[in-house]
């Protein structure tokens, strides 16, 4: 079977392809327990627009709240969620990874006051539920067919080559743990992500959520959870966002370092295209030679096929209206 099928024949393929025989093989090759790889999730290993899939989440149960509770609408992001404001929330991530975190906060809170006092155990079979019936706004299909069929087998050549593959994302870690082995093969003691504060509940005897927030996995935090958890510089990274260069430059670090940055700039394959967010990780790219991933010219296939009936599912993605995403800089039309 030819490796990364998915992938066209270009200097991105070959510089993936030249790295996994340079550590894997020869005299010089690194043992397995230092083949270390770490993605980001949202828009790395699977579609963030026109909002990441923990937000589509947050949004029918910020939306079902404020439903029951008319005053909440009066207070963001229940007022986005209660009239599908999707334009709101994208900006609030945004201005995120633009460094202003004014309207990130109050999203922080509503996800604390979400979960507060739930089990992990609850909250899992929840985020399950979710996806059991959740279809994408633009696809139109069930998430796991809006993941990215070439890093689904990025992950899985690195597998059949020693490497321990990791998640690494700004997204709550708990939120991906029921899915990651499903849709990636990464088991969830693998997926490092944001975390809500968590203590022992003695009757119950079960973990659960209290009300703070531990940590935004995302900028200069990745490298420090990623060293937290695997005590191994990864000697690759593959990420998508201004959020992920801290951890693009740890990897790259590496004397057999190789740095992969995904660029959405395909209009045709359902894949939005866009820069918004990523403006400092594309000139950072440039000035560091880390290898750009093209979706547009990079992959043969974006997504993999859904059966019939996976694009259809009963039930209504998200409350209220689906705006579409604003279009990457550079390729506005007049």
């Amino acid at each position: 079977m030819t490796d990364l099928p998915s992938w066209r024949d270009t200097p991105t393929r070959r510089a993936i392809l030249d790295l996994v025989t340079a550590v894997t093989t020869g005299p010089h090759a690194l043992p397995p327990s230092e083949r270390v790889a770490v993605f980001d999730n949202d828009g790395t290993l699977w579609t963030e627009k026109p909002m990441p899939v923990q937000l589509h989440f947050l949004v029918e149960k910020w939306a079902r709240a404020a439903a029951a509770d008319p005053a909440l609408t009066q207070t963001q992001p229940y007022r986005a969620a209660s009239t599908g404001d999707l334009a709101w929330l994208g900006a609030a991530i945004d201005k995120h990874y633009a460094g202003d975190d004014s309207d990130l906060r109050p999203v922080i809170g509503a996800v604390v006051a979400a979960q507060a006092g739930r089990s992990v155990g609850e909250y899992a079979d929840e985020v399950r539920a979710f996806l059991d019936t959740a279809v994408h706004p633009l696809l139109g299909t069930a998430y796991r067919y809006a993941t990215y069929q070439p890093m689904r087998e990025l992950l899985d050549l690195l597998r059949a080559h020693g490497f321990t593959t990791y998640i690494t994302s700004g997204g709550d870690r708990d939120f991906m743990r029921p899915f990651t082995e499903d849709y990636y093969g990464v088991a969830p003691e693998q997926v490092v992500g944001s975390s809500l504060g968590l203590a022992f509940d003695e009757e119950r005897s079960d973990v659960v959520y209290g009300s703070t927030f531990s940590f935004m996995d995302d900028g200069p935090e990745k490298p420090v959870r990623i060293w937290s958890r695997t005590g191994r510089r990864p000697v690759l990274a593959v990420g998508n966002s201004n959020g992920d260069v801290p951890m693009l430059t740890y990897a790259a670090a590496h004397p057999r370092g190789l740095a992969l940055l995904v660029h959405h700039d395909d209009p045709d394959r359902g894949d939005p295209p866009y820069d918004a967010g990523v403006e400092q990780a594309l000139s950072t790219a440039t000035e560091r030679g880390w290898t750009v991933v093209s979706v547009r010219d990079d992959w043969a296939q974006v997504f993999p096929a859904a059966p019939e009936a996976a694009a259809t599912p009963g039930r209504e993605p998200v409350r209220g209206p689906v705006q579409a995403p604003r279009p990457a800089l550079g390729t506005e039309r007049s």
